[in-house]
């Protein structure tokens, strides 16, 4: 099945989807690992791997078409992708669709901020007329080559024009064919009740720990009416630390001994990262050229 129509019927099910973050194409492999059915990677913390700076929309489309295109070759998992405000006017809305299509993403997500956009839950932000994100939400739809590929639409209104102008932008964006609708940033759960309850169609959910939303549990999300909820900064945050720690250790210590119990084996670091799928194919290459010559099919080089 298509990831596509993987992610789609992912969203549109019964249960809630749980959508961990990424940041590179090794953590995709370890969240299809531990039994996710999908996952997303958005440009926070895309903007901390590639770059090490802040989502302040210093990454451009290809930047993030090419990384989308490598996570989706590390594994089988349905991507929910970022694509920003889409990069610019409709006609780059349209293209942003096409090449995150060709990169093999589920489905993209594109939101009515002012470029440059900022960070969901950073101050200073301010969102477009409501008349130009929708203008950019058809030229989304009508760009699409596959009828499966998810288009969601996200509103920051809230943290401009307050919550109830917030949910009508989302019921807008609906009403032009957005697939899934996320309000960013609110900051109650009566808030979380009210998107969920007043916005047509599947909601999405967001959590950035530390941020305006209240960390609250899938089952609480789900109990609430979000088809989805998405944690996608929390991966990034485990691996700054860690790592942090890890450099303050061997700096201290001269060694890694004090780190040996965080890491992963030897072993179970190739087997995650498929050393044995590839050497098991470089072998029956090998044996078919052997055979092909035992064969007499082609004449040996001198």
């Amino acid at each position: 099945m298509k990831a596509t129509t993987r992610l789609r019927l992912l969203i549109e099910g019964p249960e809630i989807l749980v959508l961990p973050g990424v940041h590179d194409a090794l953590a995709a492999r370890l969240a299809e690992r531990a039994g996710f059915a999908a996952i997303t990677c958005g440009g926070y913390s895309a903007t901390a791997s590639l770059l090490g700076a802040p989502d302040v929309a210093q990454l451009g489309m290809n930047e993030m078409a090419e990384m989308y295109a490598r996570l989706a070759d590390a594994c089988d998992l349905p991507i929910l992708a970022d694509a920003d405000t889409g990069y610019g006017g409709t006609a780059n809305v349209a293209r942003t669709v096409r090449a995150y299509e060709r990169a093999g993403v589920g489905g993209l997500l594109i939101e009515d901020q002012v470029a440059p956009k900022r960070c969901g839950h950073m101050t200073g932000k301010q969102v477009v007329p409501v008349e130009d994100m929708v203008a950019k939400l058809k030229a989304a739809l009508d760009a699409r080559k596959d009828p499966d590929f998810v288009i969601a639409a996200r509103s920051d209104a809230r943290a401009i024009e307050g919550l109830d102008a917030a949910i009508e932008r989302a019921r807008l964006y609906r009403e032009t064919g957005a697939d899934m609708l996320f309000v960013e940033a609110p900051q109650s759960e009566e808030e979380l009740r009210r998107v969920a309850s007043e916005v047509p169609g599947p909601c999405l959910a967001n959590v950035v720990e530390g941020g305006l939303t209240p960390a609250l549990t899938v089952p609480e999300f789900e109990r609430l009416g979000f088809a989805a909820v998405t944690f996608p900064v929390a991966a990034t945050y485990v691996v700054a630390q860690a790592l942090a720690e890890f450099y303050a250790a061997l700096m201290s210590d001269g060694g890694t001994a004090r780190m040996r119990e965080r890491m992963m084996e030897f072993d179970d670091f190739n087997a995650l990262v498929g050393l044995g799928a590839l050497r098991e194919a470089e072998t029956g290459f090998e044996a078919f050229a052997q055979d092909l010559l035992a064969r007499g099919k082609v004449a040996p080089e001198d």
